[in-house]
C-alpha cells in the first residue's frame, strides 16, 4: 500500500508493473479499465474518493444504451462523433462502482471544439495533457501515429475547492476533495483515454508529475483489445 501524497519512484514502478500486467489478464478493454481502477483504488486506500477511466468512442459504435444516453445530451449525432465514454469507476459511494449507474458521465458527446469549451473540466484535462481540443474531437488520420507515441503531461488541480476545473463544488465539499489529477493519452485508433483521480489528500506538483508516467503503463493495458471494448 502507498500514500498518494508521498507517491515515489518505487511506487511508480510497482503500480506500473501491476497495470502493464493487466494486458494479459483481461478479455476486453472495459475489463482492463476496471482492473486499472482496482490497482489504484486498492493500492491507495483511503486517499481517493473517486477514480474514473474514460475513453473516447465513436457514437455509431457505442452499445444501444450508451447511444441513447449520448443522444439525450447531444441530439442528432453523426456516427463518427467521438463520445467521452466511462469505462470504469471506483468510489466511496456504492453507485460509483458500476459505470452503468452513472447519472451524467456514461457517454458525453464531443461534437465540436466549441461544445468541449463549455465543459471546463474536460477542456482542462485535454489542454493540460498537452493536446489540442481538435485532436480529441476529430483526430486527423495522418496525425494519429504521432499522437499515440507522444509523451503527455498531467491534469493537476492542487486545490479543488473553488477551482473552475472541478465545477461540481457540492461534490468537492461533501466528499472532502482536496486535489484532482488525471493522466492519459491517445491510442493508435485515434481515441483519447484518461484516468481521473479525485483525492482526499493534497497532491503537489512533484507527485502529479510522477503519477503522470502511469499513462504509459495504462496505454499498454488498453492497447491490445481493438474492437473488444465493452464487456
Amino acid at each position: 500500500m502507498s500514500r498518494l501524497e508521498a507517491f515515489s519512484g518505487d511506487d511508480l514502478r510497482r503500480f506500473g508493473d501491476a497495470i502493464r500486467a493487466i494486458a494479459t489478464q483481461a478479455a476486453t478493454m472495459e475489463e482492463s479499465a476496471n482492473r486499472i481502477a482496482d490497482v489504484l483504488w486498492d493500492g491507495l486506500p483511503g486517499d481517493c474518493a473517486l477514480i474514473r477511466v474514460y475513453k473516447t468512442h465513436p457514437y455509431g459504435k457505442l452499445p444501444p444504451d450508451l447511444r441513447a444516453f449520448a443522444a439525450a445530451i447531444g441530439g442528432d449525432l453523426g456516427d463518427d462523433v467521438r463520445c467521452l465514454t466511462l469505462l470504469a469507476t471506483r468510489g466511496v459511494e456504492p453507485a460509483w462502482n458500476d459505470r452503468r449507474l452513472s447519472d451524467g458521465h456514461k457517454a458525453i458527446p464531443l461534437p465540436s471544439v466549441a461544445f468541449v469549451q463549455r465543459l471546463p473540466m474536460v477542456a482542462g484535462l485535454i489542454h493540460q495533457l498537452g493536446l489540442e481540443l481538435s485532436d480529441v474531437v476529430r483526430p486527423e488520420r495522418g496525425k494519429v501515429i504521432e499522437l499515440a507515441q507522444r509523451t503527455y503531461g498531467v491534469f493537476h488541480v492542487p486545490a479543488a475547492r473553488g477551482s473552475e476545473f472541478v465545477p461540481a463544488q457540492d461534490f468537492v465539499e461533501r466528499f472532502g476533495i482536496v486535489s484532482a489529477l488525471g493522466f492519459g493519452g491517445v491510442l493508435f485508433t485515434g481515441d483519447f483515454f484518461a484516468v481521473v483521480v479525485f483525492a482526499r489528500v493534497p497532491v503537489d506538483e512533484r507527485v502529479a508529475d510522477t503519477v503522470r508516467v502511469l499513462s504509459l503503463s495504462t496505454r499498454v493495458a488498453l492497447l491490445p483489445f481493438g474492437t473488444r471494448v465493452f464487456s
